[in-house]
């Protein structure tokens, strides 16, 4: 049964079927065994290295799963740090406020209010997937044995509210100072009904006493209930629209659409206008690169060449990464880099453990808007200057082969890498590339097509899609 919960990035499934309050007895204890040991290994002193944080999402499981989580800890000696109801991001502070081994989010984060599950991370909340511990902990769940002559080693627990310095750690990236004695920068922000809901309040401000500077609209605050008026996924458009009519019938200057966990967000500018996650990577890098002149920024290897060209332009060193939060951070930890960016809405900052943060993305954004004195729609159209495809997704059986005949039929015709799928680039020649990615679970592949004219586009798609499959929204 646990083989069915542990995925690649994170532990997640339906409640309680298959996920269930014993199942998170064991994965508190496989978290346990392999937080500690980690830091074991690595020569941890610290005597906060036998702690781990724990915090949870609004999902009505999450009391139940998170109790049972944290008695599998504790039953494997792991002292816990619970920090609450919170967002994503809190545990990703507070392993490193704290110096603990690691922290286990209880939270399905997009998913529909019947899922739930587990994020990991370990020291320094540097992310556990399958490749970097997760396969691991799943191992250790499967074998401790509860019933047979099992006794707790009797870990401790302690209650840790940090919402203070928390907020103080935020607000260190949000600087509206230009904006004084002008009109408060007014936003929108829609909580999907999720963690934002929370933090929002306890760190920028209610929509009756914000920080200076700013005006908030609140949008699905309430998540008491631990149900959604719509998915909790910002990156579908639809669940963004009440952002962008809120934006343009309060004549705000930007919106804000949360996914539930709080780690990533979407931003909307003044015109009602979503900003694709790559076009605001290019935007905010030019802000990190002056306080960081010659600094790397990490970039998901599907983004506009627009991105990386403004980076260059800025001074900075672009690096692209393979797809996910776990390769994300291990680029700019390794580079060195000051931020980075991914399309689904994660961005990372080296001022904050090379972590993502949904909180931090406002910040910033708002930052850039008071330092320009810009519109965001004036701010991101430079950067709208090729064409794209967005993410278009194929069904079919060999993926492979399909692969294989694409670099075949283009690959001499440009530069081709695998570094996450097969990348052809043939801007330089023929003003187009392509990046086509393989599904890990389902026969699809993920189609990202750019161009710098809509006829070299469309002209492209038509002879690339049919060796792809059958085109599927998903």
């Amino acid at each position: 049964m646990l083989g069915k919960v542990f995925k690649a990035y994170d532990v997640r499934g339906t409640y309680p079927d298959p996920l269930n309050e014993g199942m998170a007895r064991q994965i508190g204890y496989g978290c346990s065994r392999f937080l500690l040991q980690d830091a074991a290994s690595a020569g941890e002193g610290s005597p906060m290295m036998k702690n781990v944080v724990v915090g949870r999402d609004m999902r009505k499981s999450s009391p139940s799963l998170t109790e049972a989580l944290i008695r599998g800890i504790t039953d494997h000696g792991g002292n816990v740090l619970d920090v609450g109801l919170v967002d994503t991001p809190f545990v990703y502070f507070a392993v490193n406020h704290f110096d603990c081994s690691g922290g286990v989010m209880c939270t399905a984060s997009h998913n529909p209010p019947q899922y739930n599950g587990f994020k990991v991370s370990k020291r320094k909340a540097k992310p556990v997937g399958e490749s970097t511990g997760l396969a691991e902990v799943r191992k250790f769940s499967a074998t401790v044995d509860f019933v047979n002559n099992f006794t707790s080693a009797g870990g401790r627990v302690e209650k840790r509210d940090l919402w203070e310095a928390y907020r103080a750690h935020v607000l260190s990236f949000l600087d509206l100072s230009a904006r004084k004695g002008k009109k408060p920068l007014k936003v929108v922000i829609d909580a999907s009904n999720g963690m934002a809901g929370t933090m929002v309040p306890k760190v920028f401000g209610s929509k009756k006493n914000t920080v200076d500077g700013l005006e908030i609209v609140e949008i699905n605050f309430d998540n008491s209930k631990g149900e959604f008026v719509h998915e909790p996924n910002p990156l579908v458009a639809s669940n963004v629209k009440q952002t962008c009519d809120a934006v343009v019938a309060q004549k705000a200057d930007v919106g804000f659409c949360y996914d539930g966990d709080a780690d990533r967000c979407v931003a909307v500018d003044e015109k009602g206008h979503i900003i694709g996650c790559d076009v605001l990577t290019g935007v905010l890098c030019k802000h990190f690169l002056k306080e960081n002149p010659g600094s790397a920024v990490v970039f998901d290897l599907r983004s506009t060449k627009a991105v990386s060209e403004e980076i260059v332009k800025a001074g900075g060193k672009p690096v692209r990464s393979r797809v996910g939060h776990v390769f994300m951070k291990a680029a700019l930890a390794e580079n060195k880099g000051c931020f980075g960016g991914e399309l689904s809405g994660h961005f990372y900052f080296a001022k904050n453990f090379n972590a993502d943060s949904g909180g931090i993305a406002m910040a910033t954004v708002l930052t850039v808007l008071s330092e320009t004195g810009k519109k965001l729609s004036e701010l991101a159209a430079p950067l709208k200057r090729y064409q794209q495809s967005g993410e278009i997704n194929f069904q079919i059986e060999d993926k492979d082969a399909a692969l294989a005949k694409l670099k075949a039929e283009f690959g001499a015709m440009g530069t081709v890498d695998e570094l996450d799928g097969v990348t052809i680039d043939c801007f330089a020649k023929h003003g187009w590339w392509c990046n086509v990615r393989k599904s890990n679970t389902e026969p699809l592949l993920r189609l990202n097509l750019e161009a710098k004219d809509k006829k070299t586009l469309d002209t492209m798609m038509g002879k690339i899609a049919p060796m792809l499959g059958h085109q599927v929204d998903h």
